[in-house]
């Protein structure tokens, strides 16, 4: 990119998430309270992660089947520990040996 278009590129992003960070503010002046959109806001947060870390996760081996099933053993490993280093742990070996299985 040449300077210019840096420099547009730049101010493009600054307009965009300020108008997101703003936007709330100027609509709704006061509190929530329905039930149903204070749910809904509760759970933005960790639908946008989901949808952001899957796609990830999946491209993130040679195999989408290791990238599955490391999803699937993370997700086992959180239900039973809910400790993060185990299921990055058993994650990342079930990576190795699907890798291994695979090729």
């Amino acid at each position: 990119m040449h300077g210019k278009q840096v420099y547009g590129a730049l101010t493009i992003m600054i307009l965009t998430i300020y108008a997101i960070r703003v936007t709330p503010l100027l609509i709704f002046r006061k509190e929530i309270k329905n039930r149903w959109i204070r749910s809904f806001l509760y759970y933005v947060p960790y639908v946008t992660l989901a949808v952001m870390t899957f796609p990830a996760i999946l491209g993130a081996t040679s195999s989408v089947w290791s990238g599955m099933i490391a999803l699937v053993v993370g997700i086992l490993a959180a239900l039973i520990s809910g400790d993060l280093f185990t299921v990055a742990i058993c994650a990342c070996v079930a990576v190795f040996l699907s890798e291994m299985i695979i090729l």
